[in-house]
Parts: structure tokens; sequence; C-alpha cells
């Protein structure tokens, strides 16, 4: 059992960590998507983690933890002042605001010679390895299950419900939306920094939009209202070259078709699962045919 697990790990070790990080990048999305937050600055935030990381590591050679936390703690510090006044829009004119951002982040990152310009940073050692991708994603599920039930995370459902409803409350709306913009932001940079050092290179134009679309449909795929849908969606997405890799025969290529294939998926899903893949497991026909033999037989036996 175990020689085939590692086999198997062997021989889709490149993909398993990618899809942890993926996973990673889905639950920063959705600590904004939980009180109906359509930000798409998080590719921009993980472009910051992963630039503070790599120049850390290689110019002053800090020690990886360290790197990592540090990778976050500066993108969170990021969307402080850019939360305060971008998180009074909302609906499509936040999503525009954030991908402004996230555009105006990528071309600094792309004249800033100290970090190599457009070429990016080449050489970054590797230190990222699979349980530190896993250890984080863990401890990122724990820390939204411990939350889904407190006061927090009641405060942050009533907010994506009725957001005026919840001021006259006495929630503080716009606390708990800098709040999860800024937790949104250190889990990207984070997720930035452990990237950084998985894939030897830092490159500008993977911050950019199609990034931030990518992170959106994870979590669109996978579910926005439970933690772990944006997980699934990332691990099916992430997965997705693999699966097509099997009908090459076909003519296909899982390189060029991968976009196709995803969006396919999303509008499946948006068609027929519109609370994502996590909704599959709420659908159990055998409750429903229960349910009306209950209220059958409570009909028959009358008042």
């Amino acid at each position: 059992m175990l020689g085939a697990l590692h086999a198997f790990y062997t021989q889709h070790s490149a993909l398993i960590q990618v899809g942890g990080i993926n996973a990673i990048l889905a639950i920063s999305l959705y600590f904004t998507l939980a009180t109906g937050l359509l930000s798409l600055a998080n590719a921009a935030f993980m472009g910051i983690g992963a630039y503070t990381g790599a120049l850390l590591t290689m110019r002053a050679h800090w020690p990886f933890p360290l790197v990592v936390l540090a990778g976050g703690v500066l993108a969170a510090t990021t969307a402080v002042p850019l939360g305060l006044p971008v998180l009074r829009l909302r609906g499509v004119f936040l999503a525009i605001a954030t991908i402004g951002f996230g555009e105006v982040v990528r071309i600094f990152f792309i004249n800033w010679s100290y970090a190599g310009g457009a070429l990016g940073i080449d050489g970054v050692p590797r230190k990222t390895t699979w349980w530190h991708i896993y250890l984080a994603l863990v401890l990122l599920l724990f820390i939204c299950w411990r939350l889904r039930r407190s006061r927090a995370g009641y405060a942050m459902e009533a907010i994506r419900q009725d957001e005026a409803a919840s001021a006259t409350m006495g929630i503080n709306v716009t606390a708990y939306k800098v709040a999860v913009f800024v937790a949104g932001a250190f889990i990207a940079g984070i997720a930035g920094s452990l990237q950084a050092h998985l894939r030897y290179i830092v490159d500008p134009n993977d911050y950019g939009f199609s990034t931030a679309v990518d992170i959106l449909v994870y979590a669109v795929v996978g579910g926005m209202n439970v933690f772990i849908g944006p997980v699934i969606g990332a691990a099916l997405i992430t997965a997705l070259p693999d699966i097509l890799r099997q009908f090459t025969s076909l003519g296909v290529q899982p390189g060029p078709d991968r976009a196709l294939a995803s969006g396919i998926v999303l509008l499946l899903v948006i068609l027929f699962l519109p609370e994502g893949l996590v909704s599959i497991a709420r659908f159990r026909p055998w409750r429903r045919r229960q349910t009306t033999a209950i209220a059958t037989q409570r009909a028959r036996a009358g008042p």
C-alpha cells in the first residue's frame, strides 16, 4: 500500500503540489466571498508574496518560515489602505477596481529593475515541499471550520445575505469587510511565497488578470457557500490537464484545450449546480422519498 502511494506521488508530485497551492488561493478568495465581496485582487497579492519571499531569500538570506510569513504580512499590509476606500464599492464596480489594482501591481513588477523587470526573478532556491503546502492548507481549513459556527462567521453570513439589515442589527459591516479582505490578502501572499520557492522562478505575468479569473473559477465550480467548496474546485480544475491527457488519442491537446474544458465545466456547474460541486453531497434522493412517505402517512392518519 505504501509502495503504491509512493509511486503515485512520484508520478504526480508536481500536480499534487500545484493543486495544494491553488487550493490555498481558492480559500483566500472564499474569505472575501463569504461577505459578498467580488474581489479579483488576490492574484496581485499572490505576486506581492512571491516577490517578497524570493527577494528575502536571495538577497537577505532569511529563514524559510519567516520568508513565507513575511510574504503574507506584506500582502496584508498592502490590502489595508486599499480596502478602506475600495470596499465602499459593490458588485461589478468592486471587481473592476480590484482588476485595476492587479494590473497596476503587475506593471510595477514588470518595470522594477531591482527584481529583474519583465524577466522576473530566476534561480529562487527550492525550499517548498508538499508538507509545507498541505500543512498550511489543513490549518486554513481548520480555521474556516471553527470560524463558520462562530459569532464572526454568523456575522459574515449575515453581511453576505443582506448588508443593510446587518448594519441595523449592530454589526460593524465595514470592519468585517476590511478584515476578510486583509485575511484573503494574507493567505494569497503565503501562497505566492510558497509558489516562488517551488518553481525556481517568479514571473510578473503569472499574477495578472488570467490568474485572478482562475482563482474565481475554483470558487465558483467548487461552491462559494462552504469553505471546502473552493478546495474541490481547485482540485478539479488543476487536474484537468491530466484528465484531458487520457483522451489524446481522440485528438485532445491538454495544453490548448484546458481553457476550453474549464469553460465547459464552469458553464455546466452554473447551469445545473448553481451552488457548486459541493452541493452534490447535499443531494440525497432517499431523504426526499422518506420525507414524502412520512407526509403521506400523516395525511392518511388525519389530525
